[in-house]
C-alpha cells in the first residue's frame, strides 16, 4: 500500500497477501457480485472461461515473535537488518490471471507472483495446474506464466488505443479468494499516470467495483475483447471505492512478446530527464503553449546529447505523433526499438525544429524470477555499473562512483547481513569500486577474508561487514 498523503486515498495493489504459517487459514468477509445486464451475460460468460485464480507461495525470513526490544528499533540497526531471530515462514498470495493462447500462456500482475516459488492456477472447470514463470517486469507490472498443454480457453485481446470514456466494461477477477466474479462499470479515464504503483504508468480508470484478489484478473469491453489487466484500487478501507485501475492491454501485450522472446523486456534509451510542461512553467519560461514535455537535463554522450539536445528544450511530438507530457513521452520511448532512429520535434527560443535520434538499449536489471537458495558461505551479489540513470531512478543526490547491486541470492552471506537489491556499493576494503570489474578484484584481493562494504541506501551511507571462513 502507498500512502499518498494524509487526505488522499492510498494506492492498494490487488494481489492478496495471506500469511499463514501455521496453516490455519483465514476467514473471509462474504461480498457478493455486482449484477449483470442480460444482453452481457453472454460475454461475461465467454471471458469467465478463461480467467483464473492464482495462488502462489514463497519462503521469507520474519521475526518469530512479536514486539522488538528498543535496541531492534534503533534506524540505524532496521536500516541493515530486518530484526531479532529470523526465521523462514511460508507466505501465500492470492490473485488472478488471464489466458490469452491456446497453448496456455497467461497474463497477470508482476506483484501477484514477485519471488514465488510455487505457482498455482485453478481453472474455472476446477482443475488445478502448476504454471512456469516465463518473466515477470516490475516496472509496467506484468508478468507472464506458462501452463503445459494446449487447448486452453482464451480471451482475445482487443486495443487499448481505441478505449474510450463511458465505455461500458466488465471486471473478472477472485476477490478476497471466493472464486469468480464478474463487475460491471465503466470507464471512468484513460491515460492515468503518477499513480505511484509502477515505473511506466498509463492506466485506464473504471468505476466497476475490484477488491484485493482482483490483480491479474480480466478487464473487457462489451465484445468481450481483454482491454486491460486489473492492477490496482485508490482506497482508505482496502475495498472497492470506484476508483480502480488497469494495465492497458497494448502494453502488457508488448511486455509478454519480449518476455517470451527474450526473456525480459528490451526498452529503448534516450538520455533525458523531463518534466510536464504546466501552463506556469511555460509562462515563466516564455514558452507560449503549455503542450509537451521540457528537457531539465540531458545525459552526456547519450542519444539526445549528440543529437543536439538542450536544457529547456520543450519535446512536442514524437515521429510526428504529439507528445501531450513527460510520462508520454517516457512511455514512448521506453516502447521504442533499442537502435530505431526516431525525430523528435522540439520547440526551441520560441521556433519549432526537428531533430533525428537514434536510441539505445536501457540497461537494466534482470526480470524477476524465483531464485534458488544459495550454496552456503557464497557471497552471493550481483552488481551493475552505476550509471546517470539509475543515479536518478535511486533517487540519489549526484553521481559517484559505484556499483548498484541488482541481485541477493537467498542465504547467501550478503543476504544474511541485510544487503538489499538497490544499494550501492562505494568501497571495499576503503578501496574505490568503480566498476563491476572493480568489484570482483576487490573480493579476489581479500582472499577469503571479510569485507568491509561502504554502502549507500537512499542517499545513507554506512559500512557493512560480511565475515567469511578463512
Amino acid at each position: 500500500m502507498i500512502r499518498r498523503s494524509a487526505v488522499w486515498p492510498a494506492v492498494l495493489l490487488l494481489g492478496w497477501f495471506l500469511i499463514d504459517p501455521g496453516g490455519r487459514g483465514i476467514a473471509l468477509a462474504q461480498f457478493g457480485p455486482a449484477g449483470v445486464t442480460d444482453g452481457l451475460a453472454p460475454v461475461a460468460k465467454g471471458a469467465m472461461r478463461a480467467v483464473v485464480n492464482i495462488s502462489s507461495s514463497r519462503t521469507v525470513r520474519g521475526s518469530r515473535s512479536a514486539p522488538p526490544s528498543p535496541f531492534f528499533s534503533d534506524p540505524f540497526f532496521r536500516f541493515f537488518f530486518e530484526g531479532p531471530e529470523m526465521v523462514p515462514r511460508r507466505e501465500r498470495s492470492l490473485g488472478s490471471g488471464v489466458i490469452v493462447t491456446p497453448d496456455g500462456t497467461v497474463l497477470t500482475n508482476s506483484h501477484v507472483v514477485a519471488g514465488a516459488d510455487e505457482i498455482r492456477l485453478t481453472l474455472p472447470d476446477r482443475r488445478e495446474l502448476e504454471a512456469r514463470l516465463v518473466g515477470a517486469d516490475p516496472r509496467t507490472d506484468v508478468a507472464v506464466l506458462k501452463l503445459a498443454g494446449t487447448g486452453f480457453p482464451t480471451v482475445p485481446l482487443g486495443d487499448s488505443d481505441r478505449v474510450e470514456v463511458a465505455e461500458v466494461v466488465l471486471a473478472i477477477g477472485n476477490p478476497f479468494g471466493l472464486g469468480q466474479t464478474v463487475t460491471m462499470g465503466i470507464v471512468s479515464a484513460v491515460g492515468r499516470a503518477n499513480i505511484g504503483i509502477a515505473d511506466y504508468e498509463d492506466f485506464i480508470q473504471t468505476d466497476a467495483a475490484i477488491n484485493p484478489g482482483n490483480s491479474g484478473g480480466a478487464l473487457v469491453n462489451v465484445r468481450g475483447e481483454l482491454i486491460g489487466i486489473n492492477t490496482a484500487i485508490a482506497t482508505e478501507s482496502g475495498g472497492a471505492t470506484g476508483i480502480g485501475f488497469a494495465v492497458l492491454v497494448n502494453m502488457a501485450r508488448q511486455v509478454m512478446e519480449q518476455l517470451v522472446k527474450h526473456g525480459r523486456v528490451r526498452r529503448a534509451f534516450i538520455g533525458l530527464t523531463m518534466q510536464d510542461l504546466t501552463p506556469a512553467l511555460a509562462r515563466g519560461l516564455a514558452l507560449g503553449e503549455a503542450q509537451g514535455a521540457v528537457v531539465v537535463d540531458v545525459v552526456a554522450r547519450s542519444p539526445a546529447a549528440r543529437a543536439g539536445i538542450r536544457r529547456g528544450d520543450v519535446i512536442v511530438a514524437f515521429d510526428d505523433k504529439p507528445v501531450s507530457d513527460a510520462g508520454h513521452l517516457r512511455n514512448v520511448v521506453a516502447t521504442a526499438s533499442p537502435g530505431a532512429r526516431v525525430r523528435l520535434t522540439v520547440r526551441r527560443a520560441g521556433r519549432e525544429q526537428t531533430m533525428d535520434v537514434v536510441l539505445e538499449e536501457l540497461a537494466e536489471p534482470e526480470p524477476v524470477r524465483a531464485a534458488p537458495s544459495a550454496p552456503p558461505g557464497s557471497l552471493g551479489i550481483s552488481v551493475v555499473d552505476l550509471t546517470p540513470e539509475l543515479t536518478r531512478r535511486l533517487g540519489l543526490p549526484r553521481v559517484e562512483p559505484g556499483v548498484v547491486v541488482i541481485k541477493i541470492e537467498p542465504g547467501s552471506l550478503a543476504d544474511e547481513v541485510g544487503l538489499r537489491a538497490g544499494d550501492v556499493i562505494h568501497e571495499i576494503n576503503r578501496q574505490p569500486v568503480r566498476s563491476p570489474r572493480d568489484f570482483r578484484d576487490a573480493v579476489d584481493r581479500a582472499k577469503g577474508k571479510s569485507l568491509a562494504l561502504l554502502v549507500n541506501r537512499r542517499g545513507v551511507m554506512a559500512y557493512v561487514v560480511i565475515e567469511r571462513a578463512g
